[in-house]
């Protein structure tokens, strides 16, 4: 585990490197996550070091002291920002809120990338008001119905379905809640135009949290964007379907690399 200062707090994150020879890759996990999302996500480790970082009051990072929302997102971003620098992370890849801030860095921040990919995500994240209610009031409610069949899994095997109830109730109430508050604020529609780099937005095809019409939204106003679906998986396509997200990955990861090669 390493660390990067930044802003009086620390981001912890992650650094797997098994002699690829490709860039950086760094990854940003969504509402009451962790690093650990992206587990499924490290057998590309012999094509491209994995970043995988947790963001403030998650995981092993320090938390922040903000309002949910745009204040919260911001906070959110200076912890990515700071570890693409700390690791020279050519490709950003976030899932769902972290999929929001990848998108708000790439507007407003313009940082000097190769890609990035959007997972599970939306250029608006409205979130239904009882699961707001219940993630202030009855948290345990809330994990249960992210559970339900078709939001953050399709058909999960038991085990990970326990790691991922257990992953929330870790984060705690407090900050899960502030992170589904952010994303209901959050909305970039009008400003999609100013992503300037390749973009694959991927989606599980059975996911009602953030459905497939969501990611057709982002490669239809993104200028420069491919689309892809994952049979058999939910809200989190990359632990529920890891081989086939990766080979997605993979595959658009080489085509913007001949790209590349070609200028």
């Amino acid at each position: 585990m390493q660390t990067v200062t930044h802003h009086g707090r620390k981001t912890a994150y992650e650094l797997t490197d098994r002699g690829g020879d490709g860039p950086p890759l760094c990854f940003v996990h969504g509402s009451g996550g962790s690093r650990d999302v992206w587990k499924g996500q490290h057998r590309l480790a012999d094509r491209n070091p994995i970043v995988a970082l947790d963001l403030s009051g998650h995981g092993e990072s320090a938390d922040i002291d903000a309002e949910p929302g745009y204040a919260t997102l911001s906070a959110y971003v200076d912890d990515v920002a700071a570890v693409l620098e700390a690791t020279d992370s050519r490709v950003l890849v976030g899932n769902s809120l972290g999929g929001a801030v990848a998108m708000q860095l790439l507007i407003e921040r313009d940082p000097d990338l190769d890609a990035a990919v959007l997972a599970g995500t939306g250029a608006r994240l409205g979130v239904l008001e009882d699961l707001l209610d219940w993630l202030e009031d009855d948290f345990e409610r809330a994990i249960d119905f992210l559970h339900e069949p078709g939001r953050l899994f399709e058909d999960p095997d038991p085990e990970l379905r326990d790691e991922s109830m257990e992953q929330l109730r870790e984060t705690g109430r407090q900050v899960t809640h502030r992170d589904f508050l952010t994303c209901h604020r959050f909305d970039v529609r009008a400003d999609l135009s100013a992503i300037d780099v390749p973009t694959l937005a991927i989606y599980g095809e059975g996911d009602r949290l953030t459905p497939p019409r969501y990611h057709e939204y982002l490669a239809d106003e993104i200028d420069d964007a491919w689309i892809a679906g994952l049979e058999d998986a939910a809200h989190l396509a990359m632990l529920e379907q890891p081989a086939a997200f990766n080979a997605a990955l993979a595959e658009f990861l080489d085509v913007v690399s001949e790209r590349t090669e070609e200028y």
